[in-house]
């Protein structure tokens, strides 16, 4: 079991590792070894997660998520293929985490009075200064 939050935890039988190639760090071993790891977690799936995380975890995955809903993390900032495996998981983790947090409600709010007049001085003032600047006879 992967502990995400308190409440949420996702089973190891949810998530699947792909090891390939890597094109980072590695000397010559680079072409022999398989040290990148490609982490697959099927999000519409997974019976872990709420629903609401699920969505809010859809919009947060963007290019990551899979047209059948399944959220791949490519993982080969280090050379040995358990750094990578562990690189992966933290990620996943990181971006559940996120998607657990309810976004705040966006409140509409009105200008003040206050606010309204000052922009309008504003205004005049701006036309005042671009009015003295014309030319007084109009013709040249």
């Amino acid at each position: 079991m992967l502990r995400v939050t308190p409440d949420i935890a996702i089973g190891e039988h949810e998530i699947k590792y792909d090891f390939v190639r890597s094109s980072g760090p590695g000397g010559q071993n680079v072409n022999k070894v398989s040290s990148a790891v490609q982490l697959r977690f099927n999000v519409n799936d997974s019976a872990s997660l709420p629903p609401e995380v699920k969505n809010r975890l859809r919009k947060l995955a963007g290019k990551k998520l899979s047209t059948d809903g399944t959220l791949i993390i490519q993982a080969s900032r280090f050379k040995r293929q358990e750094k990578n495996r562990q690189d992966a998981i933290e990620r996943l983790v990181r971006l559940i985490r996120q998607a657990t947090v309810k976004p705040k409600k966006r409140v509409k709010t009105r200008p003040s009075r206050k606010a309204k007049q000052r922009r309008l001085e504003t205004k005049r003032h701006r036309s005042r200064l671009k009015r003295t600047r014309r030319a007084v006879g109009g013709e040249e």
